[in-house]
């Protein structure tokens, strides 16, 4: 399987690693061996300063054993084969430990497929000169500083190349080769006691190349952003009460990544999160007949579009990876639950199961989660609402325990009173319930409405994970919301 390829990664320290591992591993033992070669970097120009580069490299390996029913870990940044030695030793360890508290009585699911998956893009990062990066981000915040109100600007640029080895004493070897870019722009703009902000694209990254990295699409927007926080300055509060809601793509993926992707998470339905993140109103009973949403609700895990942020050939788990309807037609079909997850609960589930580096076991992650368009143009969405507020941009979010009650924030809104989009009104608000508000999902954007974008850093776990979720979405119209403004 594989994606747009390009020259292939340089992999001598994990095949050696590899190498030395299966030198030393007994035979007859259950175990993968997930090695991980991560680079990332990131250049930020604020108020006209470059910021300190930041450049990171993870290299590392994690391995799992499973054993009389018990499973353990161990991982190490030392792929010589006295790393590798202690880290299998301490997985053997905690397989033993555990192995009284075991959850999959019939072992770990070990893959044996054999296969690869690349992604690199058309143009890498280093075809541009860091001089060229800086001339690209100087100009982007030139472009934002246009008023004397503008009192904070930046904008960014992200660049991330990984590599993945997983080998399993079944057989199973998969190779995936990925890289990200990522672009950002903020202008916060004050007067008096009021302050407004504004930011577009840290939410657009994509897998790939500079290609991916639409710098005419920047230069437009950087003016439009700072443009857009002065105009909220002057702009009313929201208005309070229950109407209609037009939620545009860059608001919809914080819907759909709070009130559906971990709702329905598979590990969470389980008990893993309830110490640290708490549950979920939904229960296993529920898939199959549960009704989430309104007909109009269809929802897919897709990590097979291989521009979007969380697309990959295998999980880390060696699931492959496969479209799914999570909900369709408003019915909820199945969780966000990956091979282990699947064993323990005795549900069907998807290739989810992510990792966020060498040292953390893989564990139940959203990856591509897609709310599917519609067949209504923005005009005829507009159109559709006698009183009610456009929203775009999250600002802030709160949710409850079990991902039920919710309140969101946006950056800015906008009056639509009879069918006609009207002034801009600042700091709009919205709350509700997840299962009543996306029943009351009354309109779905066309395909020209639809935007694939994506959430840099979801934590969960204990420890914490840090990962990149992709999500897409056409703009959306809801009824009956709670829509307030706030200070």
């Amino acid at each position: 399987m594989a994606a747009t390829s390009v020259t292939a990664l340089p992999s001598t320290a994990l095949e050696r690693a590899d190498a030395a591992f299966r030198a030393i591993v007994p035979r007859g033992l259950a175990w993968s061996l997930r090695l991980v070669d991560d680079r990332t970097e990131s250049i930020t120009v604020r108020q006209g300063v470059v910021q300190p580069l930041a450049a990171k490299r993870s290299l590392g390996a994690m391995v799992t054993v499973a054993a009389g029913g018990g499973v353990g870990y161990g991982a190490t940044g030392n792929l010589g084969a006295a790393g590798l030695a202690s880290a299998l030793e301490h997985a053997r360890a905690w397989a033993r430990t555990s192995a009284a508290y075991a959850l999959v009585q019939d072992g770990l699911p070990l893959p044996a497929h054999q296969g690869e998956y690349e992604n690199l893009g058309q143009r890498a990062w280093s075809e541009w000169t860091l001089a060229d990066k800086l001339t690209l981000l100087h100009d982007l915040n030139r472009r934002m500083r246009r008023d004397a109100r503008i009192v904070d600007w930046q904008a960014l640029l992200g660049h991330r190349l990984a590599e993945t080895l997983l080998v399993t004493s079944a057989g199973g070897r998969i190779r995936q080769r990925q890289r990200w870019i990522t672009s950002g722009l903020l202008a916060v703009a004050n007067a008096g006691g009021e302050t407004q902000r504004r930011s577009w694209g840290f939410e657009r990254g994509r897998q790939g190349g500079l290609e991916q990295l639409d710098t005419a699409a920047l230069a437009d927007r950087a003016g439009r952003t700072a443009e857009e926080a002065l105009v909220l300055l002057g702009a009313p509060n929201c208005p309070s009460g229950s109407m209609d809601l037009l939620l545009m793509p860059s608001q919809m993926i914080l819907q759909i990544h709070e009130s559906i992707g971990h709702p329905l998470e598979l590990d969470r339905l389980l008990g893993d999160e309830r110490n640290y993140a708490g549950t979920s109103f939904v229960t296993p009973d529920m898939f199959g007949s549960y009704r989430y949403g309104s007909p109009l609700l269809n929802v897919t895990f897709d990590p097979t579009r291989p521009e979007q942020l969380a697309s990959f050939g295998y999980d880390d788990e060696g699931t492959p990876a496969r479209r799914e309807y999570i909900i369709r037609e408003g019915i909820l079909l199945r969780p966000l639950g990956g091979a282990t997850s699947q064993r323990r609960a005795g549900v069907s589930g998807v290739a989810n199961a992510r990792a966020s580096d060498w040292n953390r076991p893989p564990i139940d992650r959203m990856a591509n989660l897609n709310l599917e368009p519609g067949d209504k143009t923005l005009p005829e969405l507009i159109g559709s609402i006698e009183r009610g507020v456009w929203m775009d941009t999250n600002r802030s979010w709160s949710i409850d325990d079990s991902r039920n009650k919710f309140q969101f924030g946006c950056e800015a809104g906008r009056l639509i009173e009879h069918g006609e989009l009207k002034g801009w009104v600042r700091n709009p608000n919205y709350r509700g319930i997840s299962a009543v508000f996306w029943r009351n999902l009354a309109a779905v954007g066309d395909a020209s409405t639809f935007e694939v974008l994506g959430e840099p850093s979801c934590g969960k776990g204990e420890p914490n994970q840090m990962i990149h979720v992709g999500h897409a979405s056409p703009a959306c119209v809801f009824t009956d919301v709670d829509v307030f403004g706030g200070a």
